[in-house]
C-alpha cells in the first residue's frame, strides 16, 4: 500500500473507531508494524493533524485538517444526524457502514460545540428490526447502476415462478414498506420494479448501457408519473 493510502487508511480509522483508539488497533487497522504506525502518526502531526495521546494511552483526532471545516445550524445538524441515523438502519450493511463513516468525517470539521449537537442531537430513530431487511447483497445492483452494466436475475414472482432475466439497472428505491429496482428488462423489453426480496441471485454482466442510464431513468418516471 502506498504511504499516502496508508495515512489517509490511518485518518479514517482515527474518525472511526471510538476514541481514545490503541496504537494496536490502529496498526492492525492500516497493516502495518507498531513501528511504522507511530511514524505515521508523526508524520500526520508534522502535516498539521491535532492528535492527543501516546504510546501506552491511545489516541484521538482532535482537528482534522484533512478535511475542510463546515458550518451548519442547530436545524442542520438534527437533519443530519436523523438522516444518517435512518440509513444505519435500513438494513443494508453496506449503506450502513458508509453513514458511519460520513458522520465520522462531517464530526471532524465541526467546531467543538457543533460536534457535541451532532453526537447528542435530540432527533433519534427507533427501529427494533430493519427497515428492508434481505439476504440480497445489494453491491451487484448498486454497481450495475454505478457503472451502468447489466445484470441477471434469477427472480420469483408473487405466485413463486422463477424466471431468469437480464435488466438495465436504473435505480435503487427505499419504498414505504418495500425495496425495489428501478430497470429496462431485456426478457420483456420494457421498464420494471423488482423486488428485491423477490430476487434470488444477481449476477454481474459485462454488458454496458453507457451513457443511457439518465435518460432512460428519465423516460421511466415520467411513464410512472403518468400512470399516477
Amino acid at each position: 500500500m502506498a504511504r499516502t493510502d496508508r495515512l489517509f487508511r490511518l485518518l479514517q480509522a482515527m474518525r472511526v473507531l471510538p476514541a481514545p483508539v490503541t496504537a494496536a488497533r490502529l496498526a492492525e487497522e492500516t497493516g502495518v508494524s507498531l513501528r511504522s504506525l507511530y511514524r505515521d502518526i508523526d508524520s500526520l502531526r508534522a502535516a498539521g493533524a491535532r492528535i492527543e495521546g501516546e504510546r501506552g494511552y491511545g489516541y484521538r483526532l482532535t482537528e482534522d485538517h484533512a478535511l475542510p471545516p463546515q458550518t451548519f445550524d442547530r436545524m442542520e445538524i438534527e437533519a443530519l444526524a436523523l438522516g444518517l441515523a435512518e440509513v444505519r438502519h435500513m438494513g443494508d450493511p453496506a449503506l450502513a457502514e458508509a453513514a458511519a463513516s460520513v458522520l465520522a468525517k462531517v464530526a471532524a470539521t465541526l467546531p467543538d460545540a457543533s460536534e457535541q449537537h451532532l453526537f447528542h442531537a435530540v432527533s433519534h430513530v427507533y427501529r427494533p428490526e430493519a427497515r428492508y431487511p434481505s439476504g440480497l447483497d445489494m453491491s451487484t445492483l448498486r454497481n450495475g447502476c454505478w457503472r451502468e452494466t447489466a445484470v441477471s436475475l434469477r427472480y420469483a414472482d408473487g405466485e413463486g415462478t422463477v424466471t431468469e432475466r437480464t435488466i438495465l439497472p436504473l435505480a435503487i428505491v427505499y419504498a414505504d414498506r418495500r425495496l425495489v429496482v428501478l430497470a429496462w428488462c431485456c426478457l420483456r423489453e420494457a421498464f420494471r420494479m423488482f423486488r428485491t426480496d423477490r430476487i434470488l441471485e444477481a449476477r454481474a454482466e459485462a454488458t454496458s448501457f453507457r451513457p443511457r442510464r439518465a435518460s432512460l431513468l428519465r423516460s421511466y418516471l415520467t411513464e410512472l408519473r403518468a400512470r399516477a
